[in-house]
C-alpha cells in the first residue's frame, strides 16, 4: 500500500534535493509538496520530479489551517517532513515579522492540525497511526555564537541571535512540546550550513560564483573571518531520511559536514576554482573580493558536533568540502554561464 507523505517547502534548496532524492529511491511513497512559492521557491527546482507519478504539487500556505486539514483528510499523510521556513538572515534583520509568522505559526499550525489527526488524546495514538511522525528540520543558528574551539551537540543551549534563528528555536520548542505533552512521534535535526544544487542566489556560495562570472565585485562581510561548517545538501538529505526512518521519537539530531571554513577563505577557494574553469580575460577572480560593512549580530562561527547521528543512526557526509564545491561550481556555471563548463 502507497504511504502519502506531506513536504513543506519541498520548491525551495534542501526541500527540493530531498523529494528528487526520495523519489528515486522508492516506488511505494506518494509525496505531496506544499510550496507558497515565495521569493525562495523555484519551479525549476522541481523540473526533475514534478512529473512523477508519485508526486503532487500544492500551492499553499502553511499557516492556512484549513488547508492543511483538507490536504490531511484528502491524502490521509503518514509522515510530515517540515523544511518550509524564511531562512535568510538578512532578511529577518529587514523584515522580522514574516519570519515569526512562517517559523512560528506556521510550524504550529502544521504540527497541530497533525496532531488533531493522529492523536485521540495527550499519549494515545489513533489506531493504526502509532508510526506517523512528524520531523522538524531545524538550524545550528539556534545555538548562537562558538569561541575558537568547541562544537555544538544536542544539549548546548540555546543562545539565538538573530530574528531568523529566534524564530526558528521558538519553532524547535514547539516541537519538543508536542512530544511532551501530547505523546507525538516527533523527531528534530539541526543542520550546518548546507551549499550545493538550487540554493537561492543570495545565499553566500552561489553569490561568489555569481558575481564572479558576471565580473561584479564580490561581497564578503566584515573581515571574512567569520567561520561555518559546510555541509552538502544531498548528504544533508541523507541524514534527514535517516532521522525519519530509524530516528528515536522526542530525540535531536544534528547534521553537520566537518567542513569548517572562513567565509574569506570560501571565497578564496572558489576563485580559484573559477580561474581554472572559466578563465577571465585578465587577472584573478579573487580581485574582485571586496569586503563590506559586517551584518548586524554576524555570529563570528558555528560548528556541528554529528557524533550522535552517526553512532546512533550510521549516517556521516560522503562529501569533502573540495569535492562537494566542485560539484556545486558546475551547477553553477551551467545556470549563470550559458556555455560554462
Amino acid at each position: 500500500m502507497t504511504k502519502s507523505l506531506l513536504i513543506t517547502g519541498g520548491a525551495g534548496f534542501i526541500g527540493s534535493n530531498f523529494i528528487e532524492m526520495k523519489l528515486g529511491q522508492s516506488s511505494d511513497l506518494h509525496i505531496v509538496n506544499l510550496d507558497l512559492m515565495t521569493y525562495a521557491g523555484h519551479e525549476d527546482n522541481m523540473s526533475g520530479f514534478e512529473k512523477s507519478p508519485y508526486y503532487t504539487f500544492v500551492k499553499g500556505d502553511i499557516c492556512d489551517r484549513n488547508l492543511i486539514e483538507s490536504l490531511f483528510e484528502k491524502y490521509a499523510f503518514a509522515g510530515v517532513i517540515h523544511f518550509a521556513a524564511e531562512s535568510h538572515v538578512d532578511n529577518s534583520i529587514l523584515g522580522p515579522e514574516a519570519f515569526i509568522r512562517t517559523n512560528i505559526h506556521g510550524t504550529f499550525t502544521l504540527i497541530d492540525v497533525a496532531r488533531k489527526f493522529w492523536i485521540q488524546a495527550p499519549h494515545l495514538p489513533v489506531s493504526g497511526k502509532e508510526n506517523h511522525r512528524f520531523l522538524h528540520i531545524s538550524t545550528d543558528e539556534v545555538y548562537g555564537s562558538l569561541g575558537p574551539e568547541g562544537l555544538f551537540t544536542e544539549v548546548t543551549p540555546y543562545a539565538p541571535n538573530s530574528p531568523y534563528s529566534a524564530s526558528k528555536a521558538a519553532s524547535d520548542m514547539l516541537v519538543r512540546s508536542y512530544f511532551h505533552t501530547y505523546g507525538m512521534n516527533v523527531v528534530t535535526t539541526n543542520c550546518s550550513n548546507n551549499y550545493g544544487p538550487n540554493q537561492h542566489d543570495e545565499k553566500l556560495i552561489p553569490t561568489i560564483i555569481r558575481k564572479a562570472v558576471a565580473g561584479e565585485a564580490i561581497p564578503i562581510y566584515g573581515d571574512g573571518r567569520n567561520v561555518r561548517d559546510w555541509l552538502y545538501v544531498r548528504d544533508h538529505c541523507v541524514g534527514i531520511d535517516r532521522a525519519f526512518a530509524k530516528g528515536e521519537a522526542g530525540e535531536t539530531y544534528n547534521i553537520g559536514g566537518n567542513n569548517e571554513h572562513t567565509n574569506i577563505t570560501i571565497a578564496q577557494m572558489i576563485c580559484t576554482i573559477l580561474d581554472a574553469k572559466n578563465p577571465r580575460q585578465s587577472g584573478s577572480y579573487r580581485d574582485l573580493i571586496t569586503y563590506v560593512a559586517d551584518r548586524a549580530g554576524h555570529d563570528r562561527r558555528y560548528a556541528i558536533d554529528a557524533t550522535k547521528i552517526s553512532s546512533k543512526l550510521g549516517w556521516k557526509a560522503e562529501e569533502t568540502f573540495e569535492t562537494g564545491i566542485r560539484k556545486t561550481i558546475n551547477h553553477y556555471l551551467k545556470k549563470y554561464v550559458p556555455h560554462g563548463s
